[in-house]
């Protein structure tokens, strides 16, 4: 009599749990149920849905572009993006004023002790719109000590509107990474 009772009810509660799901994947939620494509037991990205993946931000972002972008900045490997982007390697070294065979190196190793690469490359935009030495942000930025880039800038250059000049090396950071990406 248990038998009977258990089979039906195992039976009734895997079909709501997979119309569950079902109807979770046709709201764009990605989770849910065993046979959702998107998400749920079989997907590798950890229940997310395929267009959200880990470490990807999709606030504001108008594209898929977008999120492979923020994924970019996010990096805490910048060694490893600058060697698969030759194009913005070579323009984050022109504006570094880098060349010659080491410049790639030499990017790689500024790059190193920031954040992340998104946080660099607003660094490395700061330094050229405003003729601050990188070397001098990239030491208030970076170590036990580090500060913001807003905060940098104000310490380093204090007439300037710092909060508007971070605020637009983040935005011209943001272009480079979606160009590039």
């Amino acid at each position: 009599m248990k038998r009977v009772t258990i089979i039906p009810s195992l039976a009734l509660l895997a079909a709501f749990y997979l119309e569950g799901g079902v109807a979770n994947a046709q709201k764009g939620h990605g989770g849910g149920g065993m046979g959702n494509m998107g998400g749920g037991m079989g997907n590798i990205g950890g229940g997310m849905s395929r267009t959200h993946g880990a470490g990807e931000s999709h606030e504001g972002s108008p594209s898929a572009e977008t999120g492979h972008a923020s994924s970019m900045a996010a990096s805490t490997n910048p060694g490893n993006v600058l060697d698969h982007n030759s194009h913005l390697s070579t323009k984050l070294e022109g504006l570094l004023g880098l060349s010659g065979p080491n410049a790639l190196q030499t990017l790689k190793t500024d790059a190193s002790g920031f954040k992340n690469f998104g946080q660099f490359i607003a660094a490395v935009h700061v330094s050229h719109n405003l003729g601050i030495p990188f070397s001098a942000l990239q030491a208030k930025m970076t170590g036990p000590n580090a500060v913001s880039l807003g905060k940098a800038i104000q310490e380093l250059k204090p007439d300037t509107d710092a909060k508007s000049e971070a605020k637009k090396a983040t935005k011209q950071a943001n272009d480079e990474m979606n160009e590039t990406s």
